[in-house]
């Protein structure tokens, strides 16, 4: 049986429920009463974001800066874990 016949026949772990498991265990869940389940960032992206947002509150920086800035955090965060899921997915095929 080849390496490649272990694959399709599932011997081998699921590299998406392992790049699933990895981008979960870097996020925190937290049940709000009236909205249900809400997942938030890891602690270092919200302390930037807290960041902005004191920032934006002293006036430090202009609201359309702070969304612009909170906008690509946000997208680089989704990219990276993207490329996590990907290469899980690569893994799975491999």
């Amino acid at each position: 049986m080849s390496h490649c016949d272990n694959t399709a026949t599932g011997a081998h772990p699921h590299g998406t429920k392992a790049a699933e498991k990895a981008t979960a265990k870097n996020s925190v869940r937290v049940a709000v009463p009236v909205i249900g389940t809400v997942t938030l960032p890891p602690a270092e992206n919200l302390a930037f974001l807290g960041g902005i947002a004191v920032l934006t509150a002293l006036e430090v920086i202009d609201w359309p800066v702070a969304l612009a800035l909170a906008a690509g955090h946000a997208l680089a965060a989704r990219s990276h874990n993207k490329i996590i899921q990907d290469f899980g997915k690569a893994l799975q095929e491999a």
